[in-house]
């Protein structure tokens, strides 16, 4: 299933980012439960951005979902500016807490792959005493290491098993992108989200931002000074400091970026 030329773009280093709002997350739902196949919708950050500029795999990954959606505030607010239409955030809490509501209406199921094991059991305990009608096929915590041939073939049995039509992958990026690049193709009528940090926000491992600085585009610099600063420290320095040099080049002309 192909909508991707009906939304407005943005090229950011490469990357064309979708104008996309909530409504039309909703119809593209509507319409993927109609074609049976399976899609991915991927996330943009600068932190993906600056990965997928130095890995043209990972960018032969993003350009091919079936939406491509804005991924932090500033994204959002320049769309808003430059586009004339309402652009939501497209980032993974937001966007499990949609298809969650659109569930309620649209009877479908999930599946969550990824976190470790009790972040994970405690994630399904608060999501479903937050959304009492969610309906959680299965989940799987995956073993901190690559799984052998009979592991692989045994996860996609289990998925395929659950019935479920929409896979959380929480296993941080990039390495969910490349687990969603190998699986989209491997089973039929599922929806792929890659869910990075939610698996921790909604484990209650690590906290999610207040509203406030989430909008005006400092939830970075919120997790970088929480447990996780070692972890986060190369993301939000180094790689977002590479991401707005080469933002600078692209706005200035005198570099250009295709994709």
């Amino acid at each position: 299933m192909n909508q991707k030329n009906q939304y407005k773009t943005f090229n950011f280093i490469g990357i064309k980012i979708q104008c996309l709002s909530y409504l039309d997350l909703y119809e593209f739902i509507i319409n993927w439960l109609k074609s049976e196949s399976s899609a991915h919708i991927a996330v943009m950050n600068a932190y993906c951005l600056a990965l997928a500029h130095k890995d043209n795999f990972l960018s032969k990954i993003y350009t091919e979902a079936n939406l491509i959606g804005p991924d932090g505030m500033p994204f959002v607010h320049w769309m808003n500016l430059f586009s004339n239409k309402k652009v939501n955030r497209f980032d993974a809490t937001n966007l499990l807490i949609k298809l969650i509501e659109f569930s309620e209406e649209l009877k479908y199921s999930f599946f969550l792959y990824g976190g470790e094991q009790n972040v994970l059991n405690k994630m399904v305990k608060n999501l479903k005493s937050q959304y009492p009608y969610i309906r959680i096929a299965d989940y799987y915590s995956p073993p901190f290491r690559p799984l052998n041939k009979t592991e692989k073939e045994n996860v996609i049995k289990r998925i395929k098993n659950s019935k479920a039509k929409i896979i959380c992958v929480g296993l941080g990026t990039p390495k969910q992108d490349y687990w969603i690049y190998e699986h989209k193709h491997k089973i039929d009528g599922v929806l792929f989200l890659p869910c990075g940090a939610i698996f921790d926000f909604f484990g209650g491992r690590i906290k999610k931002a207040p509203k406030i600085i989430s909008y005006i585009g400092f939830e970075w610099l919120y997790r970088l000074f929480s447990k996780d600063f070692k972890r986060l420290f190369y993301r939000y320095t180094i790689l977002n400091m590479y991401f707005l040099f080469h933002l600078f080049l692209q706005i200035t002309g005198i570099k250009k970026y295709d994709n």
